[in-house]
This record gives C-alpha cells, structure tokens and sequence, in this order.
C-alpha cells in the first residue's frame, strides 16, 4: 500500500471546534438569540450603504482592458495618495502597491524581509491572525508586551531584548487592536531609534485610523513627525528606517468584501528603492488583484465618509452605555481606548475566560475571552462596539447580572 500524501508542517494546525465555538453552533443551531458582541463585520451590523454608487463603480467599462501592473494601476494608486493627502501625508504614487487585503500585504512584507526561521516582533496584546500569516510564510511571531497602567505604553526594555540576530522587523498596528490606543510620537522615535540601530523594517498597519474617539487625534506614520518641542531643526522628511504603513477598504470604507488594500513605503535610500523594486516583483508574481476593484477603488474612497460617521456615532453610542452600565458595579471596569471597534473589560479573575465566556454563552451573550488577543492572565473579555446599540445595552447588562448578581443594575 502506498504511503499516505505527506502534507506541510506548516498547516499542521488543531482545526477541532473550540468548546466555545461548539457552545455558540449548537446556540444558533436552536434557534436561541444571542446578542453578539463579537461582532466585526460591518456588513452585518445594520450600517446604511449606498449600494447604488458602491455597484456603479464596479461598471467601469475600462476595466474590460487587461492591463496588468504589478504595482495597481495609476488612478487607484493615486486616490490612495490622495486619502494620505487628507491627512496630511504627502505620499508619491510610486511608493504604493495594491494588494487584495492587508493580509496579503503582510505575506508579501514576510517575503521581502525574511528567509525561514526568521523572526518579526509583534505587540501583544493583539490580533490573532498575525499567527496564521506568519506560520504560512515560516516566520517566526515574537510577541513583545504592551503594558496598561491608566493607558497604554510600550515596554521598550523588553521589546530589546527580544531582539535577536534573526530579528527582521518590528509589527505594530496603529491604532492596536483590541487595545484602541495610538502610538504616540514619543514612542514612534523610539521605534524608529531601535531600527534604525538594529537594522529592522517597521511595518505599521493603521486599518482602524479613521476611527478616533473625541479627543484623540491620529496621526498617520505616512505623515512625518513634527520636530521636537524646542527643538529649531525641522522634523526629517522620511523616518529613519524602512517604513511599510498598511491599510485598506475593509475598515475605511467598511467594504471587507471588496478586497482592496495597500502597501505605502518610506525610508531611506538604497533601500526604499531596493524594497519596492523586490516588492514588485513579489506583487507581479501574483497580479491578485481584479482590474474592476482597482477602478472603483477612487470612487469608494471618495464616499467612505458616511459610513465612518455612522460607525464613528455607533461605536460613541455604545461606549457612552458600556459606562454607564457599568458604574453600578465597581468590580468591572474598562480600560481607556482612544480609537476602534472594540473595548475591553477587566472582570473579577475567579475562572478562566474561555469558561467565563460559556457560561455568558449560555446566557445569550458572545464576548471574545481575553486570551484570543493574547492577554496573558484571566480576567478580560473584549468587546465589539460595533454591535446594534440595543443589542449591546442588552448584552451588556447581562454580562453584569451574571458576574454581579447581587449589585444593583
């Protein structure tokens, strides 16, 4: 007999229903209602969309044309500059290249920058999927902590010693998800000191910028910093190392299902060239993505500014009840977030999240467990604020009668 099909060591993941996966399957399979707040796919969560001008777009007859460019074609390129522009980024055309996700963008970054068995560090916590993107390119996630105390800061000492001479790159997402906190100018210096000393990329994925609380101002890493108070030398007019800032539609326009993102480069010379030069030829390999996306792309960023508000005012709206539910019970607390769909709780630590999150299951709430981002102890769930706002007063509320019975409500 013939020996079995050996697969890669790669996709040798534990694909087994978590227990908590089961116990929400088997909820829905009822017919039960829950009230989800694990919510993060815009297009489900009752947002007024422009179908009209969003399909029209897509009819672009020169989209007919086959007309491959590696790069994405000019017109798109340069509406992506233009939204840079907006934000007070100048960004030349040249320095991007369209990728069907930011996803995708990491898997080309992984490409350029690593050889197997290299290593990226990545803040934690943070989003799991840098897991599956790393292990598929076999590179190695390092995570690096970010620590809270009344806000949320970068703990340099440790970032340092993580590195090692495989070290490759520094990964951080700005705003982070799940933690809604910017990373401030003071510290971007510091990450551009540590690689630019080390001899590392920073890649930057700033998918979530658009979405700011009141009183927070984001500011893009494809924006140059503004020089130090007191300082009589302008701020230089490229960071000091390579710089890949990531993003697209799928949080911008509130568009995952048109599959449009980009990669823009900055840094200094030979290596910006030789970056984008490679990177080409990576994209150009792969050609992913379609010429009718690529057309429409001008036009859906010209409209996303509706959809932002409406999810901007939502997720405002839903903070606002997630405080005010919560001030009956002192025992469960938020944590401050400056921007994004997602807050998080700190809950009594009495039993580990996933249990926790079962038991809220059965309940008729979903809620993330704060090991999903990598929080390292129990005593956190996560929040989606993208939930309707009476489904998340609800939900929420009910998460305090389980975990307080006996406080007022």
């Amino acid at each position: 007999m013939a020996d079995n099909v050996r697969f890669s060591a790669r996709t040798q993941w534990d694909l087994a229903e978590t227990p908590l996966a089961q116990a929400l399957r088997r909820r829905r399979a009822a017919g039960r209602p829950i009230f989800d707040l694990t919510a993060s796919n815009p297009t489900h969560c009752g947002f007024e969309y422009d179908a009209a001008g969003i399909l029209a777009a897509l009819a672009d007859e020169r989209a007919l044309r086959y007309d491959p460019e590696p790069r994405g074609i000019l017109q798109a390129r340069q509406a992506v500059c233009e939204y840079y522009a907006a934000r007070g980024a100048p960004v030349s055309p040249d320095r991007v290249l369209l990728a069907t996700s930011t996803s995708e963008a990491y898997s080309w970054l992984f490409r350029l920058l690593c050889d197997a068995g290299d290593e990226v560090l990545i803040a934690q916590p943070s989003y799991p999927l840098f897991d599956f993107l790393a292990q598929i390119e076999d590179v190695r996630l390092v995570p690096w902590p970010l620590l809270y105390d009344h806000a949320w800061q970068i703990d340099f000492e440790a970032l340092r010693r993580r590195i090692s001479r495989r070290t490759r790159a520094i990964a951080l997402v700005h705003p982070n998800n799940p933690t809604g906190h910017f990373t401030p100018d003071g510290e971007r210096r510091e990450l551009e000191r540590i690689c630019a000393e080390h001899g590392l990329a920073l890649i930057v994925d700033e998918v979530f910028l658009d979405f700011p609380f009141a009183g927070h101002e984001a500011r893009s890493f494809a924006a140059a910093l503004p020089p130090l108070p007191g300082s009589a030398e302008p701020a230089p007019p490229r960071p000091p190392t390579l710089t890949f800032v990531l993003s697209g539609i799928s949080k911008i326009a509130a568009l995952p299902q048109m599959k449009a993102a980009w990669i823009a480069a900055f840094g200094p010379e030979p290596e910006l060239s030789a970056a984008l030069a490679r990177l080409e030829v990576v994209a150009d390999t792969f050609l992913s993505m379609n010429a009718p996306v690529q057309w429409a792309l001008p036009a859906w960023l010209a409209q996303c500014h509706g959809l932002q508000t409406q999810i901007r005012n939502r997720t405002a709206a839903n903070l606002r009840t997630l405080d005010r539910v919560l001030r009956p019970h002192p025992a469960l607390t938020r944590l401050a977030v400056e921007a994004g769909w997602y807050a998080i709780l700190r809950v009594p630590a009495l039993e580990a999240d996933e249990d926790l999150a079962l038991r809220l299951v059965e309940r008729g709430v979903s809620v993330h467990p704060g090991y999903f981002f990598g929080f390292a102890a129990s005593g956190w769930l996560v929040l989606s604020l993208l939930a309707p706002e009476t489904d998340f007063r609800l939900g929420v509320e009910t998460i305090c009668a389980v975990l307080q019975p006996d406080q007022p409500g």
